[in-house]
């Protein structure tokens, strides 16, 4: 047994005992409330005392009386929803002006739970700690990088033949809207062409001035990428280390069930970024041979943005199969279209009947509306990165409140705790 398992081993006990003194004081409370009902009660020679409703011993003044209880309760209810609100406004106001950090910090995070089970296999082979974080975290950037290198150099060298391309698509599109149901004249169609001028001429300020607030995130982008690769060096090499700081600031009674959830929490999102990542590949394995087979130009680029947007549930892989299907409209014409439109139809009905039941159902389940709701605020928050980290955050915080909850129902009924591993997903997979 290691030092971290006996030090949680000896916690385990300490609060094994503190629950045990718990149960004794309240069979002793019980204990003493049973005899007192059992005492009779002696006859007294005063005269009764004038009674009272019972709703004037809650209330404060004799004016409360009057008010219907209704009212009371509802204006009970109502200061206290207002002071959650503002402490939940007061939450997001921090999450906006706290983003550049916390994004980079939670994209971490995920990072870590997807390459945690690297580091430690090369743990159990006795490779020195800091020497296996090294080689996962360089491992990882080394296959990110060729991944982005062969999809800039596949679209850069297919550029030319896809302006080509584009500008016939465009010419037939044209072509179409004359002789097709729209029946326009060709003054119609160089009247919205200038209406699109003028829009661009009108707005160039706003699009300049977009153009430089990107050009002034460049260095954020290059900070937030250094803090997600220290960041990600350091939760998985010292973890434990940290977990353990943050949960010693917590009152002695709240560390075993804060570090339960915690690991409840982990295991989860350890499963759902696996679950993630091996559905995101089974549906750019499909589309992209799909794509390979039809003749499709960009047939890698566009498996890779199809495995992106698996990332982000329910709408992301219906946005990257949308984009597939208009390429290979502009390229390739309207059957070889019409194929991948099929093929991406088919690849979600898969992955929403058979693959998320099966593969993210045993990981995590969430309602479908929660999904949805939270990716919304997710893109509202933090744009794209919000919506990738969204999904996440409620499926960990939905295995720590049910982990808190099983350990308080152990201890109203005296029942062992159950571990962390023990807490499974409840409720219907969230369908893809």
């Amino acid at each position: 047994m290691g030092r971290i398992d006996q030090a949680r081993a000896n916690l385990r006990k300490a609060y094994e005992s503190g629950r045990k003194s718990v149960r004794a004081a309240r069979a002793e409370a019980r204990a003493l409330e049973e005899d007192e009902s059992l005492t009779p009660a002696v006859p007294s020679s005063a005269p009764p005392a004038r009674s009272v409703p019972v709703a004037m011993h809650s209330l404060s003044s004799r004016d409360d009386a009057v008010v219907p209880r209704g009212l009371r309760l509802a204006t009970a209810w109502a200061w206290r929803l207002i002071v959650i609100a503002v402490a939940l406004a007061v939450v997001l106001w921090l999450i906006g002006r706290l983003q550049v950090v916390l994004v980079p910090l939670v994209i971490a995070l995920l990072l870590s739970a997807l390459l945690s089970p690297a580091v430690g296999w090369l743990r159990r082979r006795r490779v020195p700690k800091s020497l296996a974080t090294t080689l996962v975290v360089v491992a990882g950037i080394a296959a990110v990088a060729g991944t982005l290198t062969l999809v800039v150099n596949e679209f850069v060298n297919g550029w030319p033949q896809l302006s080509e391309k584009f500008t016939i698509a465009l010419r037939n599109l044209e072509e179409w809207l004359k002789t097709g149901p729209f029946n326009l004249s060709e003054q119609q169609i160089e009247a919205a062409i200038d209406s699109a001028e003028k829009w661009l001429t009108d707005n160039q300020s706003t699009i300049t001035t977009g153009a430089l607030a990107t050009a002034t995130t460049i260095g954020h982008i290059v900070a937030a990428f250094f803090l997600v690769l220290f960041a990600t060096f350091f939760f998985l090499r010292d973890g434990r280390r940290i977990s353990r700081f943050i949960f010693g600031i917590l009152p002695f009674e709240a560390r075993e069930p804060v570090a339960g959830a915690f690991e409840a929490s982990w295991h989860t999102l350890v499963s759902y970024v696996r679950a993630t990542v091996l559905v995101a590949f089974i549906d750019a394995l499909g589309i992209g041979t799909v794509l390979v087979v039809l003749g499709v130009d960009f047939a890698f680029p566009l498996a890779a943005l199809v495995f992106l947007g698996a990332f982000i549930p329910i709408v992301g892989a219906t946005l990257s199969g949308a984009v597939a299907v208009i390429v290979a409209l502009m390229t390739d014409g309207r059957l070889v279209a019409l194929g991948v439109l099929i093929a991406v139809i088919v690849v979600q009905q898969v992955e929403g009947h058979l693959l998320q039941p099966l593969i993210m159902g045993r990981a995590v389940a969430i309602h479908p509306l929660a999904v949805i709701v939270a990716i919304a605020t997710g893109v509202v928050l933090s744009g794209i990165i919000g919506a990738l980290v969204a999904v996440p955050t409620v499926a960990v915080i939905n295995t720590g409140i049910r982990y808190l909850a099983a350990v308080r129902r152990a201890e109203d009924t005296d029942a062992p705790i159950p571990e962390p591993d023990e807490i499974a997903p409840t409720g219907p997979p969230a369908p893809a």
